[in-house]
């Protein structure tokens, strides 16, 4: 676990900050402190919990939140199986271990179990304290919104986003997403336009 924690040093200030963004913007979808650090420490899931606060705080019920949170997530079942064998012991135990897989412990580990439990547990640390730091933050700002950070969550997906656009494909399936959501939110309500975006990845999926 000592190299996977030397490993995941460089990323713990860039993390740690992103913990904190989310932690502000959880402020301004009306999550107090509290509620914002116990959805970061059970769910250690950056772009899933930015996107069902998202549609929470649009007035989206919690079945759509829940449904786009895992859309965004299911990038882990891969992921999962091809770290499994490396995990033994109890159920309770292999559950608890697994919550410290992300794609950056993934990445960094190369299958060893032990710099992926490193960099997965440094980087919890480094999520979970800086939402805190942001979630006290929005608190002591207020009203967030005279500083524009009512706009926070849709430039931190465009953010997301424009990493991954790197291929025809997926600029195709980008541009169907944002078309399908764009029809949609008028007349559908909060939520539902994100979940449907998501068959955008059938457009990118078929321009290969």
């Amino acid at each position: 676990m000592r190299k996977g924690a030397r490993l995941a040093v460089p990323l713990f200030p860039a993390v740690a900050a992103l913990g904190a963004s989310f932690g502000v913007l959880a402020h301004t979808a009306h999550f107090d402190a509290l509620a914002a650090v116990v959805m970061s420490a059970t769910t250690f899931a950056g772009s899933s919990q930015v996107a069902a606060v998202s549609v929470l705080g649009a007035g989206g019920g919690a079945l759509a939140a829940i449904v786009a949170a895992l859309l965004l997530n299911a990038r882990y079942a891969p992921i999962g199986i091809s770290v499994a064998q490396a995990f033994r012991g109890s159920v309770a135990k292999r559950f608890a271990q697994a919550q410290l897989v992300v794609d950056e412990s993934w990445a960094l580990s190369r299958g060893d179990r032990g710099v992926l439990l490193g960099v997965g547990t440094m980087l919890w640390f480094a999520w979970v304290g800086g939402t805190a730091a942001g979630a006290v933050a929005g608190q002591a700002i207020g009203d967030t919104s005279k500083f524009g950070l009512d706009g926070a969550f849709a430039a931190l997906f465009a953010a997301l986003l424009a990493t991954q656009l790197q291929s025809r494909p997926r600029i195709a399936a980008a541009i169907a997403g944002a078309v399908i959501a764009a029809a949609l939110i008028p007349f559908t309500a909060p939520g539902i336009p994100i979940i449907a975006a998501t068959a955008g990845v059938l457009v990118g999926v078929r321009s290969r």
